[in-house]
């Protein structure tokens, strides 16, 4: 069964200012693990030590490429002392994905990374948004980057985005489930806006069927009609229902 996370980018304007009391409103409104969207300056140890204080865990880092290349050891050694076993990539700039020539190029990147990264005990892997479902040559740029790079890299879809252009959450869920360690659960609204889990147009039971193999579903959401506290632990409930 997998486990319930918060990417804390959900609530980035509670975590701007009050990095550790976002963590800790995390594990209040249930969640078992957060994923990070930047340390803001913290010391590791006083990471660790919230962490700890409040029964969650690490699901993740959300890292830059450049920061991952140009500061890799700095960056392999924060993630080790704070307990952190994923790193993930979610965004690239358009010149890795303007071609099926760049998305190969990116591929090959991601790969040498890859190898890297599990020298120090690491997973690493790609979160998705729209854009890498524009085809080239007559394939979408997520499936040329899926097919291109090795079986253990990780593939964090953000269900949301691949509705948002008129594919299928479930069907994407289906082809890549044996690298779906981590999933980005976030439903989408009539209007295409981000909304509670369980109250858009993603049909969260059978995203669960197929995704069996799982470890973390990790809610994110960016537009919010109710105070976000309110909305984070709505979600929460609806997944342990269904979980």
């Amino acid at each position: 069964m997998a486990r319930i996370g918060l990417q804390l980018y959900s609530i980035k304007e509670i975590s701007s200012i009050d990095f550790l009391g976002a963590i800790r409103l995390a594990a209040n409104s249930g969640y078992e693990g957060i994923e990070f969207a930047g340390f803001f300056d913290t010391p590791a140890e006083d990471l660790v030590k919230c962490m700890e204080e409040n029964n969650i865990v690490p699901c993740g880092s959300h890292t830059s490429i450049d920061l991952l290349e140009s500061d890799f050891n700095a960056t392999v050694e924060y993630n080790q002392a704070i307990g952190n076993k994923y790193i993930i990539v979610p965004w690239i700039p358009e010149e890795m994905r303007n071609s099926r020539i760049a998305w190969l190029e990116t591929a090959k990147r991601f790969n040498e990374l890859n190898a890297r990264l599990k020298e120090n005990g690491i997973r690493f892997g790609y979160h998705n948004h729209a854009f890498e479902f524009e085809k080239y040559d007559g394939s979408y740029g997520f499936d040329i980057f899926a097919e291109n790079t090795d079986s253990d890299l990780l593939l964090e879809i953000d269900l949301y985005w691949v509705e948002y252009p008129g594919l299928s959450a479930v069907e994407y869920t289906k082809k890549y489930k044996d690298r779906l360690e981590l999933l980005h659960i976030k439903d989408i609204a009539d209007d295409k806006t981000s909304t509670e889990i369980g109250s858009g147009n993603i049909d969260w039971h059978k995203v669960a069927e197929e995704a069996e193999e799982t470890d973390w579903f990790i809610v994110e959401q960016e537009h919010f009609t109710i105070p976000q506290e309110e909305s984070i632990a709505m979600s929460c409930r609806y997944l342990k229902e269904l979980l």
